[in-house]
């Protein structure tokens, strides 16, 4: 058997194998903890369902050089229709052993696929590891929940793959390949912690809600003819776009020398999303030797007597994610950033796509030394948020080369500058990396601006496309050389640059030497298609942020069906079915409500509404045909809400005296209003933007008119509602303060939901009990928003 083995891996690495799964003894699988010690065909019963019972995963691969095949067996860890977020375990582990292959694996049902820690000289080739873990979202189309957002900043302790799991997991190896995995309907796809010297090529991991392949101080790795598209989350095209720190490739903490070309990366949070590192900025010993100094003299201001041995700052000298090619890779339309890479050194970015991307192409934040080279920019910083928008965005860019490159349409094609460092110069990178803005170089591009129409949604009165914005609020900014650039420029909707503070800009100077960069390409899939030398992803139906359509999973994937609830509210709610043609019928099952189904605006949707009258009213709706086979249930609501809102700026903190703050609404500044739902998205408006647009009714005609701005602003309302007996749970989502009293016939007046505090979007819930059919509930709302983004949303539904 040895010998067999042997073969197998030298003639693999020609690229052919000659050891079949026929050949190989069958081991079957039939319960957790099976050990593999030999080279193996597994078989597993197709109706098997096996779990990890004790968490250390199902199947053990215990030898060096063996080969396992699963031909066509599938692992599921738990039974169909678990939810994503409840699956636990591990499917396949390997630990400590080399050149080991595992082929054809099918795992499924799992928080985390496939775990291999040291395993040198592993491959890992033709696999599906689809429907493993995914959290379950709280945004929704019509708000952002800031839970959602990731943390990849730590990954000492596996946090990783703990907390937001992983199909295929591998760490503290060389040597390895993985190639033709295919991973759908998860969180993460490839996950590789220290792993250094190995290919990653052919893969499939796209449409998830997390990363589609993680790097975490990984080095000297060639990643090539890869798809990672659409590995995002918290995203609404025109609503909002946050990412929230998803991304088609992540890489953190010292990932360098890389080689990442013709992949597939767009749709993601980030395309790519690069940051030098919490340790490689030195924030460990910063904190630590704060800390000191704070013990030692009582004081708390102590960050002008940081000072650093020189070993530690050694350590940090040009510490980041450097020397990577990042090369002929199509990064578009993502709702952050195609590529994203701070305080980072050396990194070569080479004829890549960057279209449509909702903030910026690249985003590059105190790197520097790097090469910025005919790359194509076009349409990017639709959904800004800011002045950071637009093709090539670098705050503190110092040494940066930007040669080559076309600019079409952009916000602002270049944008360089320097503000406040804040406590950042007490680190230990920035006290011996830090170098200001200085020394960048801007030649042989070409900028086109005109009128042509791009996908931009918060664009300011009057704003013009610009080819540069250089701005300075007080710090070095030299050396900026600007030659040999052509420019196309339409003056009635562009401007070729604004700049604010002291800019020192060159028309004449060195552009230093520089060569294409030299890479290799693995793979036999094509994912993008280069055209007259820029890269076009092959999923060319499915260009455009507009694609990303999201439910409380993940992202579509444009090929299953999907029914999502949009709205809800007044009476109202209404799904959206998608990828279901003509071919869905829907059936009502109960009375006092109406539905109605028509096509929806995406091409092969449908969009049912659902519609009742005043009061409380269950639903159950059944809809079967095009692959679904789902029944929609749920209470619609419809009560006239009666309000009153009013500004508290300079008067009344709610959070101080809540009895005094609700006086206000009854004050002669308050104003009243009327509304079918408690659906109050103000966004960065108020209560008279509500007004004006119909979404809640000025009863008094003069709420347009009142002093109430869109901060330090308080609501009550107040709804009527005859309810059948059961019990009821309320739910809201608030920014800021919330509190909710439901009063009953017979249970008294009772607080439901208290969350009276300034936070960012937050969801709530309470329950209350209603003793007789028909009885009258009185609801009563309170809200205060204190600055920025304000919502209030109610919902209500049966507990039983």
């Amino acid at each position: 058997m040895k010998h067999h083995t042997a073969l197998a891996l030298t003639l693999l690495a020609g690229g052919v194998s000659s050891v079949s799964a026929q050949n190989l003894p069958v081991v079957r699988v039939t319960a957790d903890n099976t050990r593999i010690t030999e080279s193996c065909r597994l078989e597993i019963a197709p109706d098997a369902v096996i779990a990890d019972t004790d968490g250390n995963g199902v199947i053990h691969i215990e030898a060096d050089g063996v080969t396992v095949d699963f031909a066509g067996s599938v692992l599921r860890g738990a039974p169909a229709g678990t939810p994503w977020n409840e699956l636990t375990g591990t499917g396949v582990r390997l630990e400590g052993h080399s050149n080991v292959t595992i082929r054809n694996a099918k795992v499924h049902g799992f928080k985390v696929g496939v775990y291999i820690t040291k395993a040198d000289g592993l491959v890992f080739e033709h696999a599906d590891l689809s429907d493993n873990y995914r959290a379950h979202l709280g945004s929704t189309p019509e708000r952002e929940d800031s839970s959602d957002w990731l943390f990849p900043h730590h990954n000492e302790n596996n946090e990783w793959m703990n907390n937001y799991g992983a199909a295929l997991y591998i760490e503290d190896s060389s040597g390895i390949t993985v190639r033709n995995v295919r991973v759908r309907r998860g969180q993460n796809g490839i996950l590789l912690d220290n792993v250094s010297n190995s290919k990653i090529y052919d893969n499939d991991c796209s449409f998830l809600s997390g990363w589609g392949l993680g790097l975490w101080r990984a080095t000297g790795n060639t990643i090539t003819r890869n798809a990672f598209d659409f590995c995002v989350r918290g995203h609404v095209e025109g609503v909002y776009n946050r990412g929230q720190d998803s991304a088609g490739i992540l890489m953190f903490e010292q990932v360098s020398n890389n080689v990442i070309a013709q992949n597939s990366v767009t749709h993601g949070g980030d395309g790519i999303f690069g940051f030098a590192g919490i340790d490689a900025l030195g924030e460990p010993e910063r904190n630590r030797e704060r800390d000191r100094l704070r013990r030692e003299s009582g004081e708390q201001n102590v960050d002008d007597k940081i000072a650093y041995s020189d070993d530690v700052l050694e350590k940090h000298t040009r510490a980041g994610c450097n020397a990577n090619i990042f090369a002929e890779n199509d990064l578009s339309y993502a709702p952050a950033h195609g590529l994203e890479m701070t305080f980072s050194f050396d990194n070569v970015i080479f004829r890549n796509r960057f279209v449509e991307n909702a903030i910026c192409g690249i985003w590059g934040g105190f790197s520097q030394d790097s090469l910025i080279y005919e790359n194509l920019f076009d349409g990017n910083g639709g959904m800004a948020y800011g002045l950071e928008r637009g093709g090539v965005n670098i705050e503190h860019s110092a040494g940066n080369m930007i040669i080559g490159n076309q600019f079409i349409n952009n916000r602002a094609a270049i944008h360089i500058w320097w503000d406040g460092l804040g406590d950042f110069g007490t680190l230990p990178w920035a006290k011996t990396s830090y170098r200001g803005v200085t020394s960048n170089v801007i030649a042989d591009n070409t900028f086109i601006i005109n009128d042509e129409p791009r996908p931009f949604h918060r664009v300011g009165e009057n704003e013009k496309r610009l080819a540069f914005h250089f701005r300075n609020d007080g710090g070095p900014f030299k050396n900026t050389v600007i030659v040999n650039n052509t420019f196309d420029i339409d003056e009635s909707v562009g401007k070729k640059m604004e700049s604010s503070g002291q800019i020192e800009v060159l028309d004449d100077g060195p552009i230093p030497g520089f060569h294409n960069p030299s890479y290799e390409v693995l793979g036999e899939s094509r994912p993008i298609e280069i055209i007259n030398g820029i890269p076009y992803s092959t999923r060319t139906k499915l260009r455009g942020r507009d694609q990303i359509i999201m439910d409380e999973w993940g992202p579509w994937d444009h090929e299953s069906p999907l029914l999502r609830q949009l709205t809800k509210g007044g009476g109202t709610v209404v799904y959206e079915a998608l990828g279901v043609g003509d071919d869905l019928t829907a059936t009502a099952d109960g009375e006092g409500f109406e539905v109605a189904v028509e096509p929806g605006k995406v091409e092969g949707s449908k969009r049912i509404t659902i519609t009742a009258g005043e009061g409380v009213v269950p639903y159950a709706v059944r809809l079967s045909g095009a692959g679904l086979d789902q029944t929609l249930s749920g209470t619609i609501i419809k009560a006239r809400w009666l309000g009153r809102t009013f500004s508290w700026k300079d008067k009344v903190d709610p959070r101080e005296d809540f009895e005094a703050w609700c006086n206000l609404a009854r004050a002669a500044d308050s104003r009243p209003f009327s509304c079918d739902t408690l659906n109050l998205k103000y966004g960065h408006g108020g209560p008279k933007d509500l007004a004006r647009s119909g979404e809640i009714s000025d009863t008094s005609g003069h709420l347009t008119e009142a002093e109430i701005g869109s901060d330090h602003f308080g609501m009550e309302a107040v709804g009527r509602l005859r309810m059948p007996k059961g019990t009821w749970r309320i739910k809201t989502v608030s920014d800021d303060g919330v509190r909710v009293y439901a009063m009953t016939g017979t249970g008294g007046n009772q607080m439901v939901i208290d969350n009276w505090t300034w936070h960012a979007p937050t969801p709530n819930e309470g329950t209350f009990s209603v003793d007789t059919d028909n009885d009258l509930v009185v609801l009563r709302v309170y809200h205060f928003e204190i600055d920025g983004f304000s919502t209030l949303t109610l919902d209500l539904e049966r507990v039983d």
